[in-house]
């Protein structure tokens, strides 16, 4: 039974990307563009999650009624945020999000260099009483 629903699905998800592909088209380039909500890094296009597939089918009707792609990613952020971009806008809530990585990046340079100047001089060279004694307890 399980085998024959799935299967009815498939050709019924076939049958929907036969039906209009310059719209499939779309709904896939936008999904691309959006975030999957409960994936972690995951394009709406790549997820499997079912809220992936209902936020694919809600984009897929948007766009059938004859909203824009503008018109769809600004419902989708007004409804959940700037996270559901892929690459969210630079703004004041966001941009620790773009400035963290360099931020880290400086802060690690920055500690590499104050350990590189502390590092201890270089050590110094042995008497010759100290050689001669190093090799008296080597014999």
């Amino acid at each position: 039974m399980r085998l024959a629903s799935l299967a009815l699905c498939f050709a019924c998800g076939i049958a929907l990307a036969q039906e209009d592909p310059a719209l499939e088209k779309r709904v896939r380039d936008l999904s691309l563009e959006l975030r999957c909500l409960v994936c972690q890094n995951q394009t709406l296009a790549d997820s499997s999650a079912p809220l992936a597939v209902d936020l694919r089918d809600q984009v897929r009707q948007q766009l059938k009624a004859g909203k824009s792609e503008r018109d769809v990613v600004d419902f989708l952020v007004a409804r959940y945020g700037d996270f559901v971009l892929y690459r969210p806008p630079l703004k004041a809530s966001t941009v620790l999000l773009w400035a963290g990585p360099f931020v880290l990046l400086a802060v690690g340079f920055a500690i590499l260099v104050l350990r590189l100047r502390r590092r201890p001089a270089a050590r110094p060279e042995l008497s010759e009483a100290d050689r001669a004694r190093a090799a008296k307890l080597l014999e």
